[in-house]
């Protein structure tokens, strides 16, 4: 739905980002013959992102730049109707990302499945109703990025992370649907 392109386009103007876990684990598995994939085992799936996220996470603890996150822990909390585990739980409340959290739409236009994303469109559109619905009971505001070019959704998220550096609030800014940054 376009966070990919637009966390390479923030890479390549010189912003600090952190690739999605999700997208590795799904190859590593699929290349292995594993089942932790969403669609065989989706609880063994949630677990080995949830783990990755939270050691990229606490890694990036202490930087002081500001970070784009494409996904983080928070799109493990309930990823495809699981239960958050103990572990997940524990993520959530104790390693926080900016009370901001970018989300984006469902754009017919540019939304594509591939081997790694089976979601179909109308899977996309609930996905995102939930992680809106969702993140409010998480401590988290979902901010819009509206549908426009790339270099427009990147004009409005560095403007509105500027805006956040200047309120005491960390500048960490999380692009996804779910996922924020370090903060």
């Amino acid at each position: 739905m376009g966070k990919t392109t637009l966390i390479r386009h923030l890479q390549a103007t010189g912003e600090r980002v952190v690739e999605e876990t999700a997208r590795a684990v799904i190859r590593e598995q699929v290349e292995v013959g594993g089942d932790a994939v969403p669609w065989l085992d989706n609880d063994a799936f949630v677990a080995r992102c949830v783990e990755r996220d939270i050691a990229i996470f606490d890694t990036l603890a202490a930087e002081t730049r500001r970070v784009f996150f494409d996904r983080g822990i928070l799109d493990s909390y309930g990823a495809n109707g699981a239960l958050p585990s103990p572990r997940i739980m524990e993520a959530v409340r104790t390693r926080r990302y900016n009370a901001r959290v970018f989300v984006f739409p469902p754009w017919r236009a540019i939304y594509a499945t591939d081997t790694e994303r089976r979601q179909d469109w109308r899977e996309a559109e609930a996905t995102f109703g939930i992680i809106r619905a969702r993140l409010p009971t998480l401590g988290y505001e979902p901010v819009v990025v509206p549908k426009a070019s790339v270099e427009a959704r990147a004009a409005f998220v560095l403007r509105q992370a500027a805006g956040w550096e200047g309120s005491g609030e960390q500048a960490n800014g999380a692009v996804d649907q779910e996922r924020p940054e370090p903060g």
